[in-house]
């Protein structure tokens, strides 16, 4: 059984997907996120200010179904370049602190919008 949620406080998806899914009552699997506002405008220059962004993002999306950083228990990171690991990796870190769940980073050549970063997370409650 699976519920897709879309809070409004989400940016708007800029495609056809939902920005949260619900399984079995107690998975959330959340659609990646990169550094929109809710105007769905990217924000942010560089990798530290685009991480911020998004982790702020998830934090809203997780507040939205009950859940914290604490939930999180698989994230998958997306980088257009690996250089930028060491900073997106510090700007991470002050949001997962102690919860570190596991995480999967990965280069990509291109990411929506021209954004540097793209974070999705599996959380359980």
């Amino acid at each position: 059984m699976k519920e897709a949620l879309s809070p409004p406080s989400a940016p708007t998806p800029i495609g056809p997907y939902s920005p949260i899914v619900r399984a079995s009552g107690e998975l959330f699997f959340f659609s990646g996120q990169i550094a929109l506002d809710s105007g769905g405008n990217l924000v942010g220059t560089t990798i530290a200010e685009q991480t911020d962004r998004v982790c702020r993002n998830i934090a809203t999306l997780l507040e939205s179904v009950g859940l914290t950083f604490d939930n999180v228990v698989k994230t998958t990171v997306f980088l257009r370049s690996m250089n930028d690991f060491a900073e997106m990796n510090a700007v991470y870190e002050r949001y997962f602190g102690a919860s570190k769940p596991a995480r999967s980073t990965v280069e990509v050549s291109g990411l929506p919008k021209g954004a540097l970063v793209e974070i999705e997370v599996v959380a359980v409650r």
